[in-house]
């Protein structure tokens, strides 16, 4: 009766409603949008640089593995993409809204956490110097012995935001909330000891490792800078799954709580529904043998001449 009910709960018939509910939510998404494009025009720390440290920042440039625009694809269409073929298996609008709010809310605030981070420690890439001289070319201050560059300026300030890794922490804030959420979705922690289904979990998280490996190979980041943005995006992930859903482990960890509350609110009606009957079809019984004893009563008096 239950999924009869739910059957009825599809973007058409529920969506516009579910989404109200949400609003603040969704001006809130726009906010942190809003807030980090502008946190990727700020200008980071400008860090001392000096000759001697030369040594661990002077790796060849090297183009993107993952290019910057795929990143987006990578942590937010991918597990889209699966929240929208479950959502077509199963028809359940609750499942399909809030997994698609959370893998947002996971990703914008990772980001913004991630690019806080970025501008205020100013930390150099490990392709620093030829950022910094293209030519080959080092200039440093007699004074102060600080680094003078004289590379492109949209480059040289990308070249001071390597701690920590977005590339890495958006994947694992993405794709961790769909290991998560895959996890749920097919009971991997039922106890049954199905290796397979442990697999299945992992497949995002191996992805998202690989575009960390990726930002070490191609000397953009240092490896504790992908550590600690694989971290960063894991923790926002767990937070943000577990406010939307239980936990994977759980008897319910299949579903968004916002199932069961409409189910607990569909409950409730049909019990006052009933209440509802109960008392008219009472009320209708008591009117009932009230008039059938007002006749009686009536006939009585006629019969015995009192009237």
């Amino acid at each position: 009766m239950r999924e009869a009910q739910l059957g009825s709960h599809t973007i058409q018939t529920h969506g516009v409603r579910l989404a109200r509910k949400h609003t603040h939510d969704w001006v809130v998404l726009i906010l942190l949008a809003a807030l980090v494009v502008a946190l990727h025009f700020a200008p980071p720390f400008s860090r001392f640089v000096g000759k001697d440290m030369m040594t661990d920042i002077r790796y060849p440039v090297k183009p993107s593995t993952v290019p910057a625009w795929a990143v987006p694809m990578i942590s937010i269409l991918c597990p889209w993409i699966v929240f929208i073929s479950i959502y077509v298996a199963r028809r359940d609008v609750y499942d399909l809204h809030n997994a698609a709010l959370g893998v947002l809310f996971a990703v914008l605030i990772t980001a913004v956490f991630t690019d806080v981070i970025k501008t205020a420690v100013g930390r150099p890439r490990p392709d620093f110097f030829w950022r910094c001289f293209p030519d080959g070319n080092q200039l440093y201050d007699q004074v102060t012995g600080d680094v003078i560059c004289h590379g492109e300026k949209s480059f040289l300030k990308d070249g001071r935001k390597s701690f920590p890794s977005g590339h890495t922490s958006w994947s694992f804030a993405g794709l961790g909330f769909l290991s998560l959420y895959l996890s749920g979705k097919i009971k991997a922690f039922d106890r049954q000891g199905h290796v397979a289904k442990l697999c299945i979990v992992i497949l995002p998280l191996l992805l998202a490792s690989l575009v960390g490996v990726s930002r070490v190979d191609d000397y953009r980041h240092h490896w504790e800078d992908v550590f600690v943005g694989g971290l960063i995006g894991f923790i926002m992930a767990v937070l943000c799954y577990l406010h939307f859903f239980p936990p994977p482990y759980h008897d319910q960890g299949w579903r968004p709580y916002a199932y069961f509350h409409m189910l607990e609110e569909l409950e409730v009606e049909a019990a006052n529904s009933n209440n509802a009957q109960n008392q008219q079809s009472t009320g209708g019984h008591h009117i009932a043998m009230s008039e059938q004893q007002h006749n009686r009563t009536s006939r009585n008096d006629l019969e015995s001449g009192s009237v």
